[in-house]
Order: C-alpha cells, then structure tokens, then sequence
C-alpha cells in the first residue's frame, strides 16, 4: 500500500489523503477483544481510600471505535489505563484477547502490552534527541517482538506513510508542528500492528481541524480491525464512535450508539 502525501506543513490533513495497514483477516466483529467484569480500581485504605473506578463491567469488540467521555475526575482515564495493561485493577477481572491481564505480574503485563497494545497520548511523548523514524523505531525494539534492526526502519517508514509524514521522518520534534507529532504519535502505536490502542485525550492539545484529522487515523484503524477505545472531551468526536460510553465518579452513567462526524 502506498504511503499518503504528507499534510502541509501545519500538520493539517484530509482523511482520503491516509491510507492504513491492512492486517490478517480480522476475527469477526461481533467477538469481544476486552471483557472487563466489575472493574474496581482503588488507592489507598480506609479513609484515605480513593476510587479511581468502580464496578465497570464492558465488552469491546475486535475492530469496534469506543469513545469514553465524562468530565475530569470520572474515572475515564483510570479506566484506559487499565485497558491498556499501564495499571492493575484492585478487584474484578479483566480479559483482553484471551488474557487475563489482571492477573498478570509487572514484567508479564509488561510483554504483554509491547506486543498487542498501542497507546497514544495527549502530550506526544516523542523523545526530542531522535527524529520521528528514530521515535517510531523505538517503539518495535522495546515491545520484546522478534524484529531486526533492517524490520524495524523498514516498519518505521511505513507507519510514518500511514499516517501521511513519509517525507518527514528525519525530522525531528521541535521540527513540527503540534498536528505532525501526534501523527508520529499515533505511527509509533500502530508500528507493533497492536489488537487494541487506547488514545488518551489525543487531540487535547490539537486544534479542531488537526484533532479530527486524529481522528480519522484512529477511524481508519478501527476499519481494518484494530480495536480503539478513544478517551476524550470532545463531544462532537464522541458522536462519531460506534459506542460512547459515558463516566461519572468512576462509573458508568450509560452506554449509548452514535455515529456520524459533522
């Protein structure tokens, strides 16, 4: 597949300039990759004791776009990390693929995450010292997964072409704009070619037009069969998901259908 034109230089971008992965046939739609059952997670005992989630249970499906939204405080990125195998919970069980990842240790939950999850961030992440192939590349030789050094530029560069930056991989951070880090953000989890990626407020500090653009990457993931649970305060986004689920005091208030980005 070929890689997209990049955007312009603001780090703008059109959905029909990206092209994504195409994985291995994707198991059907309908079958859950993530069966969480009374998901609790809490800090501390007694009456020092905070929840930061409280009884969630929810099923996501391979290849399904889950936007969890709810205002701050709401337990909603308590709960992505937990999805993405970052933080334990304190009781419940939490199965993602066939693992039960509440149940594994730090170092197995580590191996786990490099070879089946994503994670995309509001703030970018990038190391400043390596260019945006440098950064994408780093993610392949920490995840544990067999891949030499020749795989993994060669995997680098065409993630960047996925997400339209092909012509910018020897840039380094400071080099582009808000809109283009995220992209490199958004490569760097995809590179792994990840069952599950879990964004975490990614278009917070992108403007409207770059945080749709976002979006769209992530919409197009999601096509092809990886599962995204997409945690924002964007509303107009949210509607644009298959489901939106949304949080208050470490609950879920409701699980709704949507669809449709205006």
């Amino acid at each position: 597949m070929s890689p997209a034109a990049a955007g312009p230089h603001d780090g703008g971008m059109h959905a029909t300039t990206v092209s994504v992965p195409v994985p291995a046939a994707p198991a059907p739609a309908s079958t859950a990759l993530i069966r969480a059952r009374d998901v609790t997670r809490v800090w501390g005992k007694g009456h020092a004791a905070q929840i930061g989630v409280a009884d969630v249970t929810l099923d996501v499906g391979r290849g399904e776009l889950v936007a969890v939204i709810g205002p701050s405080g709401s337990g909603k990125s308590t709960l992505g990390s937990m999805l993405a195998g970052i933080d334990v919970p304190t009781s419940g069980s939490l199965v993602v693929g066939d693992q039960r990842i509440d149940q594994m240790r730090p170092d197995q939950l580590a191996a786990w995450r490099g070879g089946n999850v994503g994670i995309v961030f509001q703030d970018f992440h990038l190391l400043p010292t390596l260019t945006a192939r440098e950064n994408v590349e780093l993610a392949l030789e920490l995840s544990g997964l067999d891949v030499g050094r020749r795989d993994r530029r060669r995997r680098a560069t065409e993630a960047l072409g996925w997400v339209g930056l092909g012509p910018h991989a020897n840039k380094l951070p400071a080099q582009m704009s808000g809109g283009e880090q995220q992209r490199v953000g958004i490569a760097r989890a995809m590179v792994t070619r990840p069952q599950l990626i879990v964004a975490d407020e990614p278009t917070g500090a992108l403007d409207q037009r770059n945080g749709h653009a976002v979006f769209e990457l992530l919409t197009g993931l999601s096509s092809v069969g990886t599962t995204v649970v997409f945690i924002t305060h964007d509303l107009t986004l949210a509607d644009a998901a298959d489901r939106v689920v949304s949080m208050i005091d470490g609950r879920i208030e409701s699980v709704r259908e949507r669809g449709g980005l205006s």
